[in-house]
């Protein structure tokens, strides 16, 4: 204990007194002309650097003030990546204020909510999408004075042009300069610096404000976890109104001074990663889910040699990862092995897909298939698992390349105290928790104990070596009719090994048995039943197939096979759909919303109980 908090009173005295105003001020004036933001145009980038950001951000700032911003006022943001919204949100932090991104899949009325809540002054919006979702509800919202658009701006004086907006802003602040740095100065480590709200699984969002402090300890212990170097490359894809993208891609860069490449559309990550080549790549499960599904529908269309090929350097790379972890070593041997196979096969396909630089690859949000992760380990990638939430403004434990075990989310970040609950939830205490929810008093009592331990509602273990692992959410654990305690997501994992099965979702609360809902592989399916002469019109009609579901059966079989029998899935059923944020079965962060499942499928899952 005494080491831990003497790594956290280190810490804290390396980021004492910094603030995001004060640290692109340095990063500006060590790198003016160092690339920060770029964003796609046509088939380059357009590009700014770290001193044209700040200039920009000064004027944005300034246009804040000329509107009336005041110190605390929140600004809400909802738009795709693009430079665009990090400056508007160090701008709003340059004015005294606190950037609040909204997830762009959240229904009108939970935009109401969160607007209101977080007492947004300010919104600015991408473009007419954006727009479509609150104009439902800006008639509930008196205390939001003016819309900001970055495109289609409506003929309306509650509506602002994004030019307009940057011409006020330049004639205020080469007016009045000192205005604006008198508010970024006066704004302290203890000043809320964004306001982000949980996607949720169930009920109304909670708004976690989240301060300057917070934000630079987290920073801080990544840094020490990852040891990436300055000046690197990398990718923003995920939104801003997730914690890890956040600290990743937005205030990670200001002190690395790294150069974040925008990525509006998740189906042109795979041509950005190859074009970036990024030093640093997170993506949630699902993102590395999709793609390691389309490496392998890409495989299964070489001829059998070269598929064999490929399969005989992974096993080097499995074999080379493996042995890597904490506590083994990796004998001359493994390493041979490995040298070649990475030499003929490994390194050229990592080259191909973006991922010939990446020192630093993880995932969080949710557990990573063990096969997923032995998938990329195959390609000599360490996938590796860093566990946090919102609430402690992102990870509090991972792994890092240098030390890492496989199945589990890693260590405690440095001056991190967590431990295990007697009834086995995780429990931490560090500068990176969160002060409370935002006008929720109660909810801050259950989150957080007199004696500053930050419940986070998960179950988990700790191992001798101090590597934790996350069995699944509390609230979420299957209690059958015969009291057995299951955890859904490990039944799911399995069910999904198999390249066909791309979601899952396993029931049985107060039921005699688990039962389970699948949906194919939107990715690999297609090319699966073309291999075998399988014709069909939609993904509901391949789902019917009898092949499909003969295999579907056998990858229920496998799965079954790996769980003890009071896990085991008695019946399924193969829906005809695939799951998404927008169709509401998943959370903005791609977790499964298993009540609104439920609910949806509710006569789907009778039927599997019935007869």
């Amino acid at each position: 204990m005494a080491e831990v908090l003497g790594v956290r009173a280190e810490i804290e005295r390396q980021i004492a007194g910094r603030t995001i105003g004060e640290r692109l001020r340095q990063v500006a004036e060590q790198h003016p002309d160092a690339p920060a933001y770029s964003d796609q145009e046509g088939d380059g980038w357009s590009t700014l650097t770290y001193g044209q950001a700040r200039q920009r951000v000064l004027e944005i700032a300034a246009a804040f003030v000329a509107l009336g911003l005041e110190p605390g006022d929140s600004v809400a943001l909802m738009m795709v990546n693009r430079s665009e919204h990090v400056l508007a949100d160090l701008g709003a932090v340059h004015a005294g204020g606190a950037g609040c991104t909204v997830y762009s899949t959240f229904a009108p009325g939970q935009i109401a909510f969160v607007a209101a809540d977080a007492r947004a002054r300010y919104a600015v919006l991408g473009g007419p999408a954006e727009l479509a979702r609150w104009r439902p509800v800006l008639d509930r919202l008196d205390g939001l004075r003016t819309i900001i658009m970055l495109e289609g701006a409506p003929d309306d004086e509650r509506f602002m042009a994004w030019q307009d907006f940057l011409d006020i802003g330049r004639a205020r602040l080469a007016a009045d300069p000192a205005l604006v740095e008198a508010r970024w100065r006066a704004v302290t480590p203890g000043d809320v610096a964004t306001v982000l709200y949980t996607s949720g699984t169930t009920g109304t969002p909670k708004g976690v404000p989240l301060t300057h402090a917070n934000i630079f300890y987290e920073v801080a212990a990544t840094d020490r976890l990852t040891s990436l170097p300055e000046r690197g490359t990398q990718i923003s894809y995920l939104t801003y109104a997730h914690i890890a993208e956040r600290v990743l891609s937005l205030y990670l860069p200001l002190v690395k001074a790294s150069h974040v490449h925008f990525c509006t559309d998740l189906a042109n990550l795979g041509a950005a990663l190859a074009q970036v080549r990024p030093m640093m790549f997170f993506g949630v499960p699902r993102v590395w889910e999709k793609m390691a599904a389309r490496l392998l529908a890409v495989l299964a269309t070489q001829p059998e040699e070269r598929q064999a090929a490929a399969r005989e350097a992974m096993k080097a790379g499995v074999a080379y990862v493996e042995a890597g972890q904490y506590g083994r070593t990796i004998t001359p041997e493994i390493q041979d092995a490995y040298d070649r196979a990475d030499a003929s096969t490994l390194a050229p396909i990592r080259g191909l897909i973006g991922f010939d630089r990446a020192g630093w690859t993880a995932t969080g949000a949710a557990p990573l298939p063990a096969d997923v992760q032995l998938f990329y380990a195959g390609l000599g990638l360490k996938v590796i698992d860093v566990y946090g939430m919102t609430e402690t403004t992102g990870a509090f434990t991972g792994n890092s390349p240098a030390c890492y075990r496989l199945g589990t989310v890693g260590r405690a970040e440095p001056g991190v105290e967590v431990r295990v609950a007697e009834d086995g939830e995780l429990l931490t205490r560090s500068p990176l928790n969160t002060r409370g929810y935002l006008n929720r008093p109660e909810a801050t009592a259950e989150l957080i104990d007199a004696d500053g331990w930050l419940h986070t509602g998960d179950i988990g273990s700790v191992d001798e070596d101090g590597f934790y692992r996350v069995v699944d959410r509390k609230k979420e654990l299957i209690i059958t009719s015969g009291g057995e305690n299951i955890s859904p997501a490990e039944i799911e994992n399995h069910l999904k090994q198999h390249m066909l099965i791309g979601q899952a979702l396993a029931y049985g609360d107060n039921r005699p048995h688990p039962v389970a809902l699948l949906n194919l592989d939107a990715d690999v399916a297609p090319g699966w039943a073309r291999a075998r002469g399988i014709t069909y019109t939609s993904l509901a009609e391949l789902a019917a197939h009898p092949e499909i579901l003969k295999e579907v059966e056998a990858a229920v079989e496998a799965a079954n096979a790996k769980l003890a029998r009071v896990q085991q899935v008695k019946r399924w059923a193969l829906l005809g759909t695939e799951w998404t944020a927008e169709t509401e079965e998943l959370t903005p962060s791609l977790k499964l919303k298993r009540r609104i499942i439920h609910a949806k499928y509710a006569d789907v899952i009778e039927g599997l109980y019935g007869g």
